[in-house]
């Protein structure tokens, strides 16, 4: 009985202390798990262990991303949103208080010259997500607002191709 308790109370510092090359590992295991595209991690058996201990670990304080020393790539990059489509402008502003105290540029912008007999604003008022600001007195500017797509893929790894030099990136997310 002793030897099962002293057994069941090392697993959890095995984890801890374990060594650089079974972090590096598990680092190289993230960083090929990340970078399936298709089919995605989800969807590789032997990706799920590695990818869900590391969602684990990011809840944990001090959490420090496992790095795969031999890759060259370190930490993977974030980008919440998408970018805007063309024509519109990525910008922190259009009437969403929380987004424009953080700077977060959560929104797209676009101005559009379109004369009108009347000044005024509009709210969604055609149903197509985007709210028209009018400018005042008489003026054809218009200042369009929509918020910004998400990105289903946050996180990113730049791996360089060793014959090319070439930069690819690979786009994951780390929901279960």
């Amino acid at each position: 009985m002793k030897f099962i308790l002293t057994s069941m109370l090392s697993i959890p510092f095995a984890f801890y202390f374990a060594s650089p090359s079974q972090a590096s590992d598990w680092g190289c295991e993230v960083l090929l798990c990340a970078a399936s595209s298709n089919p995605s991690w989800h969807d590789v058996a032997s990706c799920r262990p590695p990818m869900e201990k590391l969602i684990t670990a990011m809840k944990k304080p001090g959490f420090s991303w496992p790095i795969c020393q031999g890759a060259g790539t370190g930490k993977p990059g974030y980008e919440r949103y998408m970018e805007c489509p063309a024509g519109w402008m990525p910008t922190a502003s259009g009437g969403v208080r929380d987004h424009q105290a953080s700077g977060e540029k959560s929104r797209c912008m676009r101005r559009v010259t379109t004369c009108r007999s009347r000044v005024h604003s509009s709210r969604d008022a055609s149903g197509d997500g985007v709210t028209r600001m009018f400018s005042d007195g008489p003026s054809c500017a218009l200042t369009e607002f929509m918020q910004r797509p998400l990105r289903p893929d946050p996180y990113y790894f730049d791996m360089k191709e060793e014959v090319s030099g070439q930069l690819t990136r690979f786009w994951f997310n780390l929901r279960k």
